[in-house]
């Protein structure tokens, strides 16, 4: 009997008197429902054409999708696992999912459509902006579960979409804050017009009653400034103040205020210089700096919520009497015995009772190379079972696990605030405590002689002395660097980087993904037959095409075929290509399919595959990964400013010492655990010693987030780029060259405007003391400073080398 047709688009059987057609890649194609006809059609017409030419398979093979798996929907059923996601009156029930596989608004259209017609659903609505899709349906007609399988067979994945409390909350933070830098920057603009319309200096002939309505103008704009968008600052300066512990926050907060009453009693009495322009400056230029620390945590703490999440949400448990049930992760006790096919996520931390597989443990040790299990061994809750079925006995759960022991590792060490933040502190309150020292003696002494000058030469002291040159001395020069090293491929997340760089004297680099590639590439082929090299990676590449191992990706692509494809865990594959039965993987398993003797294996370093049929071998594949081909140059910079170098893996295999032989690396260790890296650093800082760390894997997180100076790969998991202080976007290693003379070149810009801020204000305070500096000139100074500043900082922008 002949196979049903294939629907173009999503590959599901079709009906004989159903097909629907239309004309895709010059021919002629059949579909399953007008559906997946009208998004073809869709397709085509956006000029999207060819997505079918670039997909692997139809984009609905269920098996293939990401998500639950079929049993686990059945879960979903339950009232009280539905309790938190949906809402249900009477037999109407509703709710949010999250949609997965979204490329276009045909998408959306082929999901409404499909859902439309099923028996129960009232309501379909999808918004394409976030990938949600609100359904209403009847709960008596028509199961949840069904309506997610619904959804999995037209090609997309379904998951119940909850809120999460903590990134909810800070996301309304993050829209505040930025309404507020919205506002000030709005309205400091006007201020800053009517303001300046009644300076002298522009020698304007304002009649008095427009000169006192540009003065109500500038005081009613310039109070949302102060009230609204500055409320942080007074609220923080308050809180200082009863803790007894001066900030930033108390001298922002007097430099607001002193302006903004002047600037009112000035308004009231038709006298005296305006300073609501100075006030919404001060606000604008502090909201912007918070509202950028504010972005930095948030992306911390997504990161690290991310990585409580990989846990899978449900497990198979097994019964005494050998059957497996699909329960939630929160029902499972140790001890218990569970059944984890391959593709799965393995949710506790366990040993092998049965069952032999290979475990994809890169997202905890970052190395890509699967490790073979047998029974007997550990697994690690997270990581994901590659090959085969595994029965393993629970040996600890929850906060006890090594995924939630990384998670309080990387904690504790954010938790660690820098000594350059600690020193920056104390010099801002020694600072503050001496300004309002010297603006109080001051202030006594005119209110003694001159009590009508005494405000005005205090308020022309503070505002002079705001330090903010000195607050930008230092982060201007760092945006500017900043934006420099950004054309290079380094993206600095963290301004404490650049300035401190020149302190390192110690570098510690991960292995796999940072010194090399991170991925197998095919080094050599040396066959042992007739055929030539092309004809047996043909074959080898028929083979592996079938199997999900890292390995199989050094091999490429093939036109050829293979059939009955099977897979040993930890020997290698045997199938049928061209009618030829062969095996590639280990020597003895492949030689054992024909009884020969297998052939000696070659001096050359690397990972050696053999393959063969039942005749005799016929090649052997070297694999390998690839040092990067700038790591030399990277290594000889680092020993030329004479930085102790340590390589520190996770691999335990001799690729470690193999890489350090051919960098020059003395210190080389391998099997290393995150708790063994971070043993490590913390014995460099017991010496005194300031580490660079320089890795890609969620192995790295802690010593990333614990070392002085942090950076990440590009193509690092997305928690070490948000724990690290920078990331290297280029994956070039030479870039990190350039940034050692940047940062050189930055530490002077930085010295030489603190040296400024610090001789400006020394110099304005005697001045501005005995009554030779006006109000307006004292912000007129400020302003100028603060220019001086910024230009100076602007020279690191035309920095490339």
């Amino acid at each position: 009997m002949a196979a049903p047709l294939a629907c173009f688009h999503c590959g599901l059987p079709v009906l004989t008197g159903d097909a629907f057609s239309a004309v895709v890649l010059e021919k002629p194609r059949v579909f399953c429902c007008p559906g997946c006809q009208a998004v073809a059609q869709a397709i085509i017409a956006g000029g999207l054409e060819s997505y079918y030419q670039h997909r692997s398979e139809p984009s609905a093979n269920p098996e293939s999708l990401p998500g639950v798996l079929p049993d686990e929907l059945l879960l979903l059923d339950r009232e009280d696992i539905q309790k938190p996601f949906v809402n249900t009156t009477g037999n109407i029930s509703e709710t949010k999912l999250l949609i997965e596989g979204i490329t276009c608004a045909a998408c959306g259209w082929l999901i409404e459509k499909h859902l439309k017609k099923l028996s129960g659903v009232i309501d379909v609505s999808l918004n394409l902006s976030n990938h949600r899709l609100s359904v209403r349906w009847d709960a008596e007609q028509l199961a949840l579960s069904e309506l997610l399988k619904t959804i999995r067979h037209i090609g997309y994945a379904a998951h119940p979409w909850q809120p999460d409390t903590v990134s909810e909350k800070m996301q309304a933070d993050n829209r505040r804050a930025l309404r507020k830098l919205g506002v000030a920057g709005l309205l400091w603009m006007q201020v800053m017009m009517a303001s300046m319309a009644t300076w002298p200096e522009f020698n304007l002939d304002l009649s008095e009653g427009m000169d006192g309505l540009l003065r109500w103008t500038s005081l009613i704009l310039t109070t949302p400034i102060v009230f609204y968008c500055s409320s942080e600052f007074f609220s923080g300066a308050l809180r200082d103040l009863r803790t007894r512990h001066l900030t930033m926050d108390v001298s922002v907060s007097l430099a607001i205020a002193g302006a903004y009453a002047a600037g009112v009693w000035s308004t009231l009495t038709g006298q005296g210089d305006l300073y609501f322009d100075a006030a919404g400056m001060f606000a604008l230029f502090l909201l912007s700096g918070r509202y950028l620390e504010r972005r930095a945590r948030e992306r911390t703490a997504a990161a690290t919520t991310q990585l409580v999440n990989l846990l899978p949400a449900s497990c198979l448990r097994l019964t005494a009497e050998g059957n497996h049930e699909r329960i939630l992760l929160s029902e499972l006790s140790l001890g218990e015995h569970l059944l984890v096919p391959p593709g799965s996520l393995i949710p506790a931390d366990g040993c092998i009772l049965s069952g032999q597989s290979s475990i994809d443990e890169s997202l905890l040790t970052g190395e890509y190379l699967p490790l073979n299990k047998v029974p007997g061994d550990t697994v690690v809750a997270g990581t994901l079972n590659v090959e085969g079925p595994l029965t393993i006995e629970v040996l600890a759960l929850g906060e006890q696990t090594r995924l939630s022991a990384i998670v309080r590792l990387l904690e504790r060490a954010q938790n660690l605030k820098p000594r350059l933040a600690e020193l920056a502190d104390k010099v801002a309150q020694w600072f503050l405590i001496s300004v309002l020292l010297i603006a109080a003696i001051v202030g006594g002494i005119w209110w003694y002689y001159d009590p009508s000058r005494a405000f005005w030469i205090v308020l022309s002291l503070l505002v002079a002395t705001c330090p903010c040159a000195l607050s930008l001395a230092t982060p201007t020069a760092l945006t500017a660097a900043t934006g420099s090293l950004h054309k290079l491929g380094l993206l600095i997340t963290k301004g404490h980087v650049l300035e401190s760089l020149h302190q390192v004297d110690t570098v510690i680099f991960d292995k796999t993904g940072t010194l090399t590639e991170g991925k197998l590439t095919l080094k050599s082929i040396q066959t042992c037959a007739d055929l030539n090299q092309q004809q047996c990676l043909e074959l080898a590449a028929a083979l592996e095409s079938h199997s999900e191992h890292p390995i199989a990706r050094a091999f490429g692509r093939t036109v050829m075929a293979a059939n009955a494809v099977s897979s040993m865990p930890g020997l290698g594959l045997e199938g049928f290509v061209e009618g030829r039965k062969l095996r590639i993987g280990r020597p003895d398993y492949v030689s054992e399919l024909g009884n020969y003797p297998a052939p000696a294996m070659p001096s050359e370093q690397g990972q050696w595959l053999l393959l063969g049929d039942t005749q005799q071998a016929l090649a052997w594949f070297a694999l390998d990964d690839q040092l990067r081909p700038d790591a030399p140059a990277l290594l000889q910079a680092c020993r030329a400013r004479g930085w102790q170098v340590l390589l520190l893996s996770g691999d335990s295999s001799p690729m470690v010492q193999q890489i350090a032989q051919q960098l020059g690396i003395d210190d080389a260790r391998g099997g290393l655990t995150p708790n063994d890296k971070l043993s490590v650093l913390k014995n460099l800082h017991a010496e005194g010693r300031h580490v660079l760390m320089l890795g890609d894997g969620v192995n790295d997180v802690p010593v990333l987030a614990a070392a002085d100076i942090s950076i990440a790969m590009g193509s690092a998991t997305d928690l070490a780029k948000t724990s690290a202080d920078a990331i290297l976007l280029s994956n070039r290693l030479s870039s990190l060259v350039s940034a050692f003379s940047v940062a050189k070149h930055t530490r002077k810009i930085i010295i030489e405007n603190l040296a400024w801020a610090t001789l400006y204000n020394g110099l304005i305070i005697p001045f501005a003391a005995i009554g030779w500096v006006t109000p307006g000139w004292a912000a007129l100074g400020m302003s100028v400073s603060s220019l001086l500043v910024v230009l100076n900082a602007l020279r690191l922008t035309r920095t490339h080398e």
